[in-house]
């Protein structure tokens, strides 16, 4: 993985000048949103997390909309009406004038359209998770790595310009807890439920459920799975095996984010995974992972957690209640801990020598500057230097380690794993779970 010990922040703003690029300001005729120099943008899944993107593309040229849902593709036809429309996603992608895309479908056709479209070198920002496998993440952030100089894509963790992430990196970085040695985050969200629907009349017309199916194993339609209003109905599927992956791909890859963004992380060399019973058909509530994360330039090898549905790590100090803390992550140092959620944190310096006189305080000079508008980021680097923060580099390795905890949970043992080869080196029934079949008709690499 490449070298990340320089701030990310820093190195974004040089390295359009170190390759020669001038960025002219906002609303020049010459700059970002000349007529000549606007995106085609494809959205695929036109209706709730779309909507988020509505504004940030406003100003591009969306020349095509695609969902499995007619009304859907209604919905964002009366923001876009030059744009045509489909509801295959294969069928989109094969519009010749597509510069970039958007997807904002089912988790578990992310890897997919990813993909297929870095393939036919298009611009790319997924919403998360990356993948549902470990294979699929790896596929989607190799793809990526052989285009990098070509292509600009994000993974749509979208709290990630949130300022809260800067400030927590900058104290673990700059020694506020002494040397880092272990890393926890976790969220409370709580969603049982015991397996797939039961077959429950027909799907409506405007509703094409055999591609919402895609390449999983096929389902009988039941209007469960789309019960959810805009932007939530994913807590109507995600939990199921074959559509998702649970709160580990939904707000395990939000909240592993504050971890990720901190530690400089390249991949685990272990995992482990612990929680409530195994349901074949229904991701687990109740999880702890574990992974071991090597050493890098300036900091010793770290321990990361996840825990979600209740389980948690243990508080540092009687009066912090980490329960308090929905979705959150606790960083510990040989001199004290960091504990944050999204917006805010803590300092909880400990032993008698943690006087703070070792945290080397950056200026405020040297503080990272704001992210700024996390979709505009990407639109601009599709026009300009291909730089993002969230890269399918960055968000495909972090959810790689996170599908692999849930692989260490159902295997019940402790993986260790080639995070070259991406495989696991004790476990052939690891090694069975790292990937998945598809539907005939239906293929990864398109």
């Amino acid at each position: 993985m490449k070298n990340k010990i320089v701030e990310r922040r820093e190195f974004l703003k040089s390295a359009a000048a170190g390759m020669g690029f001038f960025i002219l300001p906002s609303g020049s005729l010459l700059g970002a949103n000349a007529p000549s120099n606007k995106l085609n943008v494809a959205m695929i899944g036109t209706w709730g997390r779309a909507d988020a993107h509505f504004g940030a593309i406003s100003s591009e040229n969306v020349v095509a909309l695609c969902d499995v849902n007619e009304e859907h593709i209604a919905h964002a036809a009366n923001k876009f009406p030059k744009a045509k429309t489909y509801i295959d996603w294969r069928k989109c992608l094969e519009q010749k004038d597509i510069d970039a895309v958007i997807c904002c479908t089912p988790d578990h056709t992310h890897a997919f359209i990813a993909n297929w479209a870095m393939n036919r070198d298009m611009h790319v920002y997924c919403e998360k998770p990356l993948g549902n496998t470990v294979e699929e993440a790896r596929i989607v952030r190799a793809a990526y790595l052989k285009k990098r100089n070509k292509l600009a894509t994000q993974t749509g963790t979208q709290r990630h310009a949130k300022p809260n992430f800067e400030r927590v990196r900058e104290l673990v970085r700059d020694g506020a807890i002494g040397e880092l040695t272990d890393c926890y985050a976790w969220g409370d969200r709580q969603i049982r439920r015991k397996g797939y629907p039961a077959a429950q009349g027909d799907p409506p017309k405007h509703l094409h459920y055999d591609l919402w199916i895609g390449p999983s194993p096929f389902h009988p339609y039941n209007p469960e799975y789309f019960a959810g209003g805009p932007g939530m109905n994913c807590l109507s599927w995600n939990m199921y095996w074959d559509f998702g992956s649970g709160q580990v791909g939904d707000m395990g890859s939000h909240t592993i984010d504050l971890v990720w963004n901190a530690i400089d992380a390249d991949l685990p060399t272990t995992a482990e995974g612990e929680g409530q019973e195994f349901n074949p058909e229904v991701t687990p509530v109740e999880l702890h992972t574990s992974f071991d994360i090597p050493k890098n330039d300036w900091r010793g090898p770290v321990r990361v957690h996840w825990y979600q549905g209740g389980m948690m790590p243990r508080s540092p100090r009687g009066y912090v209640d980490l329960n308090k803390i929905g979705h959150g992550a606790m960083f510990k140092g040989t001199k004290g801990y960091v504990i944050c959620d999204f917006d805010s944190r803590i300092l909880i310096p400990f032993g008698d020598d943690a006087d703070l006189t070792y945290h080397n305080r950056r200026s405020k000079d040297k503080i990272i500057p704001p992210l700024g508008h996390f979709q505009r980021e990407w639109v601009d680097a599709c026009k300009g230097d291909l730089k993002t923060h969230c890269d399918f580099d960055y968000g495909g390795s972090a959810i790689e380690m996170m599908l692999l905890g849930l692989v260490a949970y159902r295997v019940g043992k402790k993986l260790d794993y080639d995070p070259a080869a991406g495989r696991v080196k004790n476990s052939d029934e690891a090694n069975a779970l790292l990937s998945r079949e598809y539907r005939p008709g239906w293929t990864l690499n398109g």
